[in-house]
């Protein structure tokens, strides 16, 4: 049969069509509504550039969609990597099996090369996770969860359907705000933590109402989840000088069933949330990362001791 699909690049009046595909392949709820607010601060107005997106088209119709994101990392000797994340991609019902996804994959990693982007990486599902695989993806490791529960958590008491509310999650909420605090030096490979990108992920995303707590110049931004019924208060990062301080007082703060985290081993962050009794949950993982490098690189990102985050760098956006 005559392959008559064509992969071109997104362009703006793409957006409500594309949005349709991600709704029909993907679903939706109310805590994950794809919406133009959504896409926009994804891929559009991004402090890290606009995302690379392809789609697959025929007859007019658009067929499949495959978007990386932009992203930078330092590693710890100051060398800035160009990265992208393979965060978006979704064939329409109506054309399966034909190798959409691959042939989306493999065009974009095209694209990212002669852009010059170094690495890529990602967290897949487990169904998608095999073809990454395939395409020449490393497994770099589990993403585990530290949790600290409160009691009570056994029962439960969120509704799972429902868009958080962070004055249910935490006590006298105060809305993630911009903040001008010097990131610290990097331990391995690290999202640069500038005032423009703590902006944009944590104070304008448009679903997710991030809280923040502060103390000893230390700012912890905190995301309200029902985690089935239970709630869930994740501290997605930390940042400053004092990161004991900023997690005691996100665990004080803490309405929620309990508290979440993840930290790399042997950053001050992980010591920090150990000290607070957030402590790794056993044989449990969150995500699970990849990364596939596009060229030679001064570290091996295939090997998890080699990665510096916490989970606002890897939480599914």
């Amino acid at each position: 049969m005559t392959d008559t699909l064509n992969i071109r690049e997104f362009a703006d009046n793409d957006l409500d069509e594309v949005l349709e595909v991600f709704r029909a392949a993907l679903g939706e709820n109310p805590l994950l509504r794809r919406t133009p607010e959504l896409f926009a601060w994804k891929h559009l107005t991004n402090p890290f550039g606009r995302s690379i997106i392809l789609v697959a088209e025929e007859a007019g119709r658009i067929a499949g969609v495959r978007a990386f994101m932009r992203w930078e990392l330092d590693t710890r000797d100051g060398i800035r990597l160009r990265c992208v994340r393979a965060v978006d991609t979704a064939t329409h019902p109506g054309f399966l099996r034909r190798g959409i996804f691959k042939r989306l994959t493999m065009e974009a990693l095209d694209v990212a090369a002669g852009d010059g982007v170094d690495l890529v990486f990602n967290t897949p599902n487990p169904k998608s996770g095999a073809g990454y695989m395939k395409m020449g993806w490393s497994e770099v490791g589990p993403i585990g969860i530290m949790v600290r529960p409160r009691p009570g958590i056994l029962w439960g008491s969120g509704d799972a359907d429902a868009l958080p509310d962070p004055d249910d999650f935490v006590r006298r909420n105060m809305p993630a705000a911009p903040v001008q605090i010097p990131d610290r030096h990097p331990i391995g490979l690290r999202t640069p933590r500038t005032p423009e990108y703590l902006a944009w992920r944590f104070v304008n995303h448009p679903t997710a109402r991030y809280s923040m707590v502060e103390s000893g110049g230390t700012v912890a931004y905190l995301r309200p989840n029902h985690r089935g019924p239970r709630r869930e208060l994740v501290v997605s990062d930390v940042l400053g000088p004092a990161p004991r301080a900023a997690i005691r007082a996100s665990a004080a703060a803490c309405k929620a069933d309990y508290l979440a985290a993840w930290f790399s081993s042997g950053s001050p962050e992980r010591s920090a949330a150990t000290r607070a009794r957030i402590i790794p949950v056993p044989k449990v993982s969150a995500l699970t990362l990849v990364c596939r490098p596009l060229r030679e690189l001064p570290v091996d990102p295939a090997e998890l001791p080699s990665w510096d985050f916490a989970l606002g760098d890897l939480e599914l956006l």
